[in-house]
Protein backbone atom coordinates (compact mmCIF):
# COMPACT_ATOMS: atom_id res chain seq x y z
CA UNK A 1 0.00 0.00 0.00
CA UNK A 2 2.82 2.19 1.12
CA UNK A 3 4.46 1.28 -2.67
CA UNK A 4 1.15 2.63 -4.37
CA UNK A 5 0.91 6.07 -2.53
CA UNK A 6 4.11 6.61 -3.59
CA UNK A 7 3.47 6.04 -7.25
CA UNK A 8 0.61 7.89 -6.60
CA UNK A 9 2.66 10.69 -5.29
CA UNK A 10 4.87 11.07 -8.16
CA UNK A 11 2.54 10.46 -10.75
CA UNK A 12 0.84 13.73 -9.41
CA UNK A 13 4.30 15.23 -9.27
CA UNK A 14 4.84 14.79 -12.87
CA UNK A 15 1.76 15.67 -13.88
CA UNK A 16 1.97 19.25 -12.50
CA UNK A 17 5.23 19.26 -13.79
CA UNK A 18 3.91 18.24 -17.69
CA UNK A 19 0.95 20.91 -16.82
CA UNK A 20 3.24 23.68 -16.19
CA UNK A 21 5.14 22.53 -18.99
CA UNK A 22 2.27 23.30 -21.43
CA UNK A 23 1.23 26.65 -19.72
CA UNK A 24 4.97 27.83 -20.29
CA UNK A 25 4.88 26.96 -24.07
CA UNK A 26 1.64 28.06 -24.96
CA UNK A 27 1.85 31.59 -23.28
CA UNK A 28 4.53 31.87 -25.59
CA UNK A 29 2.30 34.21 -28.18
CA UNK A 30 5.02 35.04 -30.06
CA UNK A 31 5.26 33.74 -33.97
CA UNK A 32 8.58 32.87 -35.49
CA UNK A 33 9.39 32.54 -38.70
CA UNK A 34 12.78 30.57 -39.60
CA UNK A 35 14.89 32.18 -42.24
CA UNK A 36 14.66 29.19 -44.45
CA UNK A 37 17.20 29.30 -47.58
CA UNK A 38 14.97 28.90 -51.05
CA UNK A 39 16.11 26.43 -53.30
CA UNK A 40 15.93 26.67 -56.97
CA UNK A 41 12.78 26.84 -58.68
CA UNK A 42 12.00 23.84 -60.54
CA UNK A 43 9.02 23.03 -62.60
CA UNK A 44 6.46 20.34 -61.21
CA UNK A 45 4.51 18.22 -63.80
CA UNK A 46 1.41 15.63 -62.57
CA UNK A 47 1.13 13.45 -65.93
CA UNK A 48 -1.11 10.94 -65.02
CA UNK A 49 -2.79 9.40 -67.77
CA UNK A 50 -5.64 7.22 -66.27
CA UNK A 51 -7.55 4.94 -68.21
CA UNK A 52 -10.68 4.02 -65.90
CA UNK A 53 -12.63 0.79 -67.80
CA UNK A 54 -15.90 0.90 -68.82
CA UNK A 55 -14.12 4.54 -70.07
CA UNK A 56 -12.73 5.40 -73.30
CA UNK A 57 -9.97 7.00 -71.61
CA UNK A 58 -9.75 10.18 -74.29
CA UNK A 59 -10.17 12.69 -71.76
CA UNK A 60 -6.90 13.51 -70.26
CA UNK A 61 -4.83 16.58 -67.95
CA UNK A 62 -1.37 17.21 -67.34
CA UNK A 63 -0.98 20.31 -64.75
CA UNK A 64 2.45 21.78 -64.67
CA UNK A 65 3.26 23.87 -61.97
CA UNK A 66 6.18 25.38 -60.13
CA UNK A 67 7.93 24.53 -56.30
CA UNK A 68 7.29 28.00 -54.16
CA UNK A 69 9.15 28.84 -50.91
CA UNK A 70 7.86 26.92 -47.78
CA UNK A 71 6.00 30.22 -46.61
CA UNK A 72 4.22 30.90 -49.76
CA UNK A 73 0.44 30.43 -49.75
CA UNK A 74 0.27 30.01 -53.33
CA UNK A 75 1.34 27.60 -56.03
CA UNK A 76 2.83 29.31 -58.97
CA UNK A 77 1.21 27.72 -62.18
CA UNK A 78 2.93 27.15 -65.46
CA UNK A 79 1.51 29.04 -68.69
CA UNK A 80 2.22 29.46 -72.08
CA UNK A 81 3.62 25.66 -72.11
CA UNK A 82 3.56 23.37 -75.27
CA UNK A 83 2.24 19.88 -74.17
CA UNK A 84 1.77 16.34 -76.57
CA UNK A 85 2.52 12.76 -75.67
CA UNK A 86 3.59 10.26 -79.08
CA UNK A 87 2.74 6.46 -79.15
CA UNK A 88 5.01 4.10 -80.99
CA UNK A 89 3.00 4.34 -83.78
CA UNK A 90 4.00 8.13 -84.37
CA UNK A 91 0.33 8.97 -83.36
CA UNK A 92 0.26 12.48 -81.62
CA UNK A 93 -1.90 14.00 -79.05
CA UNK A 94 -1.83 17.44 -78.34
CA UNK A 95 -2.83 18.68 -74.61
CA UNK A 96 -4.27 22.51 -75.05
CA UNK A 97 -4.21 25.02 -71.58
CA UNK A 98 -7.65 25.47 -70.39
CA UNK A 99 -6.65 27.60 -67.44
CA UNK A 100 -3.52 28.72 -66.01
CA UNK A 101 -0.93 25.41 -65.53
CA UNK A 102 -4.09 22.86 -66.73
CA UNK A 103 -3.46 21.10 -70.25
CA UNK A 104 -6.37 19.24 -71.72
CA UNK A 105 -6.89 16.67 -74.27
CA UNK A 106 -10.25 15.46 -75.63
CA UNK A 107 -8.85 12.39 -78.27
CA UNK A 108 -6.26 10.24 -76.53
CA UNK A 109 -6.10 6.86 -77.33
CA UNK A 110 -4.98 4.12 -75.03
CA UNK A 111 -3.19 1.12 -75.85
CA UNK A 112 -2.29 -1.35 -73.07
CA UNK A 113 1.52 -2.05 -73.09
CA UNK A 114 1.85 0.31 -75.78
CA UNK A 115 5.10 3.23 -75.34
CA UNK A 116 4.38 6.66 -75.04
CA UNK A 117 6.64 9.96 -74.89
CA UNK A 118 5.45 13.36 -73.14
CA UNK A 119 6.96 16.01 -74.47
CA UNK A 120 6.71 19.49 -72.98
CA UNK A 121 8.25 22.79 -73.57
CA UNK A 122 7.99 25.80 -70.94
CA UNK A 123 9.88 28.80 -70.04
CA UNK A 124 12.66 27.23 -72.45
CA UNK A 125 12.86 24.21 -70.98
CA UNK A 126 12.61 21.07 -73.13
CA UNK A 127 11.25 17.95 -70.85
CA UNK A 128 10.58 14.66 -72.27
CA UNK A 129 9.88 10.87 -70.71
CA UNK A 130 8.79 7.91 -71.30
CA UNK A 131 6.64 4.96 -70.12
CA UNK A 132 4.29 2.29 -71.01
CA UNK A 133 0.32 1.59 -70.02
CA UNK A 134 0.08 -0.65 -67.54
CA UNK A 135 -2.98 -2.89 -67.24
CA UNK A 136 -5.11 -3.62 -63.97
CA UNK A 137 -7.04 -6.70 -62.96
CA UNK A 138 -10.58 -5.66 -62.20
CA UNK A 139 -11.94 -5.72 -58.60
CA UNK A 140 -13.79 -8.79 -58.07
CA UNK A 141 -16.19 -7.57 -54.74
CA UNK A 142 -16.21 -5.36 -52.11
CA UNK A 143 -17.53 -6.74 -48.25
CA UNK A 144 -18.02 -4.94 -45.56
CA UNK A 145 -17.55 -5.80 -42.09
CA UNK A 146 -17.04 -4.41 -37.78
CA UNK A 147 -13.80 -4.80 -36.86
CA UNK A 148 -12.18 -3.32 -33.50
CA UNK A 149 -9.00 -0.96 -34.00
CA UNK A 150 -5.84 -0.72 -32.24
CA UNK A 151 -7.34 1.11 -29.45
CA UNK A 152 -10.33 -1.74 -28.97
CA UNK A 153 -13.12 0.46 -30.55
CA UNK A 154 -14.93 -0.85 -33.04
CA UNK A 155 -14.61 0.49 -36.47
CA UNK A 156 -16.09 -0.22 -40.41
CA UNK A 157 -13.59 -1.99 -42.48
CA UNK A 158 -13.76 -2.74 -46.35
CA UNK A 159 -12.19 -5.47 -48.00
CA UNK A 160 -12.27 -5.36 -52.31
CA UNK A 161 -10.63 -8.82 -53.78
CA UNK A 162 -9.10 -8.99 -57.03
CA UNK A 163 -7.30 -11.93 -59.13
CA UNK A 164 -3.64 -11.51 -59.70
CA UNK A 165 -2.48 -12.80 -63.45
CA UNK A 166 -0.22 -15.81 -62.43
CA UNK A 167 1.49 -15.12 -66.24
CA UNK A 168 3.06 -11.62 -65.12
CA UNK A 169 4.42 -9.62 -62.23
CA UNK A 170 2.37 -6.76 -61.41
CA UNK A 171 2.55 -3.53 -59.35
CA UNK A 172 -0.91 -2.36 -57.84
CA UNK A 173 -1.31 1.27 -56.08
CA UNK A 174 -5.23 1.86 -54.32
CA UNK A 175 -6.21 5.61 -54.01
CA UNK A 176 -8.96 5.96 -51.33
CA UNK A 177 -11.41 9.42 -51.35
CA UNK A 178 -14.31 10.35 -49.45
CA UNK A 179 -15.91 13.30 -47.79
CA UNK A 180 -14.33 11.89 -44.55
CA UNK A 181 -11.12 12.16 -45.74
CA UNK A 182 -9.31 15.65 -45.99
CA UNK A 183 -6.41 14.32 -48.24
CA UNK A 184 -7.05 11.11 -50.48
CA UNK A 185 -5.51 8.09 -48.80
CA UNK A 186 -2.90 5.65 -51.21
CA UNK A 187 -1.34 2.31 -50.85
CA UNK A 188 1.08 0.20 -52.77
CA UNK A 189 1.32 -4.02 -53.12
CA UNK A 190 3.11 -6.20 -55.83
CA UNK A 191 2.11 -9.81 -56.17
CA UNK A 192 5.83 -11.04 -55.31
CA UNK A 193 4.33 -13.40 -52.48
CA UNK A 194 0.59 -13.85 -53.73
CA UNK A 195 1.34 -13.79 -57.45
CA UNK A 196 -1.61 -15.96 -59.35
CA UNK A 197 -4.10 -15.39 -56.17
CA UNK A 198 -6.94 -13.78 -55.00
CA UNK A 199 -5.87 -10.72 -53.10
CA UNK A 200 -7.80 -8.78 -50.60
CA UNK A 201 -7.10 -5.34 -49.56
CA UNK A 202 -8.57 -3.60 -46.34
CA UNK A 203 -9.25 -0.08 -45.61
CA UNK A 204 -10.93 1.10 -42.05
CA UNK A 205 -11.10 4.67 -41.09
CA UNK A 206 -12.39 5.67 -37.34
CA UNK A 207 -14.70 8.73 -39.07
CA UNK A 208 -16.62 6.11 -41.87
CA UNK A 209 -20.02 5.92 -40.98
CA UNK A 210 -22.82 4.40 -42.59
CA UNK A 211 -23.83 6.86 -45.82
CA UNK A 212 -20.55 8.05 -46.79
CA UNK A 213 -19.40 7.02 -50.53
CA UNK A 214 -15.82 5.47 -50.42
CA UNK A 215 -14.32 5.91 -54.45
CA UNK A 216 -11.85 3.19 -54.60
CA UNK A 217 -9.45 3.22 -57.34
CA UNK A 218 -7.21 0.62 -58.05
CA UNK A 219 -4.22 0.87 -60.58
CA UNK A 220 -1.98 -0.96 -62.53
CA UNK A 221 1.58 0.40 -62.01
CA UNK A 222 4.62 -0.27 -63.75
CA UNK A 223 7.46 -1.10 -61.34
CA UNK A 224 9.66 2.15 -62.11
CA UNK A 225 6.56 4.00 -60.97
CA UNK A 226 6.00 1.62 -57.83
CA UNK A 227 9.52 1.85 -56.76
CA UNK A 228 9.00 5.96 -57.17
CA UNK A 229 5.56 5.98 -55.22
CA UNK A 230 7.72 3.72 -52.53
CA UNK A 231 10.13 6.52 -51.66
CA UNK A 232 7.10 9.09 -51.75
CA UNK A 233 4.77 7.44 -48.94
CA UNK A 234 7.94 6.38 -47.11
CA UNK A 235 9.13 9.99 -46.71
CA UNK A 236 5.07 11.45 -46.59
CA UNK A 237 4.26 8.82 -43.48
CA UNK A 238 8.23 8.70 -41.91
CA UNK A 239 8.86 9.25 -38.34
CA UNK A 240 9.82 13.47 -37.58
CA UNK A 241 12.78 12.56 -36.38
CA UNK A 242 13.89 10.96 -39.94
CA UNK A 243 15.53 12.97 -42.73
CA UNK A 244 13.50 11.91 -45.88
CA UNK A 245 14.94 11.92 -49.02
CA UNK A 246 14.77 15.02 -50.22
CA UNK A 247 14.27 15.80 -54.43
CA UNK A 248 12.90 12.28 -55.18
CA UNK A 249 13.52 11.99 -59.04
CA UNK A 250 10.94 10.82 -61.66
CA UNK A 251 11.26 9.80 -65.12
CA UNK A 252 11.00 13.27 -66.17
CA UNK A 253 14.47 14.85 -68.06
CA UNK A 254 15.15 18.29 -68.97
CA UNK A 255 17.37 17.92 -72.26
CA UNK A 256 18.04 21.78 -71.89
CA UNK A 257 19.63 21.49 -68.74
CA UNK A 258 20.45 17.86 -67.32
CA UNK A 259 21.30 19.51 -63.87
CA UNK A 260 17.96 21.37 -63.49
CA UNK A 261 15.57 18.29 -63.39
CA UNK A 262 11.57 18.60 -62.99
CA UNK A 263 10.04 16.83 -60.60
CA UNK A 264 7.36 14.36 -61.08
CA UNK A 265 6.43 11.06 -62.46
CA UNK A 266 4.88 10.54 -66.42
CA UNK A 267 2.78 7.23 -65.88
CA UNK A 268 -0.02 5.77 -68.05
CA UNK A 269 -1.96 3.46 -65.58
CA UNK A 270 -5.90 1.38 -66.25
CA UNK A 271 -7.75 1.56 -63.53
CA UNK A 272 -10.99 -0.30 -61.95
CA UNK A 273 -12.31 2.68 -60.00
CA UNK A 274 -15.61 2.03 -57.47
CA UNK A 275 -18.26 4.29 -55.45
CA UNK A 276 -19.05 1.81 -52.88
CA UNK A 277 -22.00 3.21 -50.61
CA UNK A 278 -21.17 2.34 -46.80
CA UNK A 279 -24.24 0.73 -44.97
Amino acid sequence: MNKLKKYNVMNKALALMSLLFVVFFTSCEDVVNLDLETGESRIVVDAEIIWKKGTTGNNQVIKISKTASYYSSTTPKVSGAQVRVENTKGDVFTFNESEPGVYVCNNFVPVIDMEYKLFIQAEGKSLTAVEKLTSVTPIDRIEQAIVPDISGKDVIELTYYYKDPADQVNFYMTEYRSSFLIFPQYEISNDEFYNGNEVSTRFSDEDMKAGNTVNITHRGLSKNFYNYMKLILEASSANPFIVPPGNIRGNIVNNTDVNNFALGYFRLCEADEIPYLVK
